[in-house]
């Protein structure tokens, strides 16, 4: 057993992967035989022969089914239909052509054309189980087992927090503000997993996003999509070394029941610009989000009842960098990292940079940085309860506790 997260997140699609071939396999297996079986009259000993029939191309699919998912083949809907249609049409071939080597037949012309006709003879019910099952079933046990991405209802009485585990180059990501400095990444992935694990404690249930190994950045979640209610507004991402991180965001979006709208170029917008307070939105304008995208921000949730207000930001890579509020709508946040505090309604200056940014856990309680104890105790002497956690590897990319999370409430 080991309690590295990484170690888990890839024994979890393993399991996912295999388990998910083997029912989608089974499904294809008995449905070829029991429609034969029924045609047959449903003499038992022909119930035998067929199941030895359907075997080898159903061991077959198993370990093809089992290979595609691994290399996330039920990403998508369409996606898993072609990963049962195309495993099973080989399993189909593969298993003929065992099957005629093992009885010693020469393999010709004429046997290939006979195998490939047997494509549309007594397979196709199998290739048809195969490819429905795979898109259904075989799919959403790889969601759940592999990332527990169940579907939800989105009004359902549940406060989700989806999570994305650290890239495997975490340590390339970008920096803009601050000096680079050496990212441990063995620790990163220890503070993200107690990170989590403070979440839950809290009361969150916490879903992992597939974690994007090719996009160093991809931890820092809530730079994503914003969420207002039961919309979801994918984000337009400012550094071209993240564009693409929204994908897999979006489907665990979607299967959660929520409304997709988007930011569309040339128009960007970092969720971390994004700070909800009350139904006032305030949205840092700077290097990662421009005019465009606060207009279309806007565009998107004025009808909502929200008012958006724009916020300049010179002096750190995102408003929720330097500003987050308190559970009572105050705004909190270090006066050097902001062009103008005088925007807020509400503005109470804290003694530390990394105590600028805190995540609201409930009504009377905060998560925040464990480097910032002078802004902890000032919080704590307004009656919150304060979590602290050690986020110290991901401040080194210019990362806060509110970027490793987007809370679905």
């Amino acid at each position: 057993m080991t309690d590295n997260p990484r170690s888990l997140s890839v024994l979890r699609r393993i399991a996912a992967s295999l388990v998910s071939a083997l029912a989608v396999a089974a499904v294809a297996h008995f449905a070829a035989v029991l429609a034969f079986f029924a045609a047959g009259g449903g003499d038992p000993a022909y119930f035998i022969s067929l199941s030895d029939f359907f075997l080898p191309a159903s061991l077959v699919a198993f370990v093809l089914l089992a290979l595609f998912a691994v290399l996330e083949g039920y990403r998508f809907w369409f996606t898993a239909v072609a990963t049962g249609l195309v495993a099973s049409v080989v399993a189909v071939l593969a298993g003929s052509m065992l099957v005629i080597m093992l009885d010693g037949t020469v393999i010709g012309s004429d046997v290939a054309a006979y195998v490939i006709q047997g494509l549309g003879g007594p397979h196709l019910i199998f290739i048809v189980a195969a490819t429905i099952a795979a898109a259904t079933l075989g799919r959403r046990i790889w969601k759940v087992m592999g990332g527990g991405q169940a579907t939800v209802s989105a009004t359902a009485e549940r406060r989700i927090a989806l999570v994305r585990l650290p890239a495997s180059n975490l340590a390339e990501g970008e920096v803009t503000h601050i000096a680079r400095t050496d990212v441990d990444t063995e620790l990163a992935d220890h503070q993200w997993e107690n990170y989590v694990e403070a979440l839950n404690d809290n009361g969150w249930e916490t879903q992992e996003v597939a974690v994007a190994d090719q996009h160093a950045d991809s931890v820092f979640i809530e730079d994503t999509v914003v969420l207002f209610g039961t919309c979801a507004v994918i984000a337009s991402l400012g550094a071209e070394s993240r564009v693409g991180e929204s994908t897999d965001v979006e489907l665990t979006i979607r299967e959660l029941g929520l409304r997709v709208e988007r930011i569309e170029l040339p128009g960007t917008l970092d969720g971390g610009d994004v700070l909800k307070v009350g139904r006032t939105v305030y949205v840092g304008r700077g290097s990662r989000t421009n005019a465009e995208g606060i207009r279309q921000l806007r565009a998107i949730i004025s009808p909502l009842g929200y008012s958006v207000v724009a916020v300049p930001m010179s002096k750190a890579l995102h408003l929720k960098t330097a500003a987050t509020a308190l559970p009572d709508g105050t705004v909190i946040g270090l006066p050097a990292l902001l062009d103008d505090t005088s925007i807020f309604e509400r503005f109470l200056a804290v003694p530390e940079a990394h105590g600028a940014a805190v995540v609201v856990l409930n009504h009377d309680a905060v998560l925040m940085s464990r480097a910032a104890p002078l802004t902890a105790a000032l919080i704590a002497d307004l009656g919150y309860r304060v979590v602290t956690v050690d986020i110290s590897e991901f401040e080194k990319l210019e990362g806060c506790v509110t970027c490793l999370s987007v809370r679905v409430r």
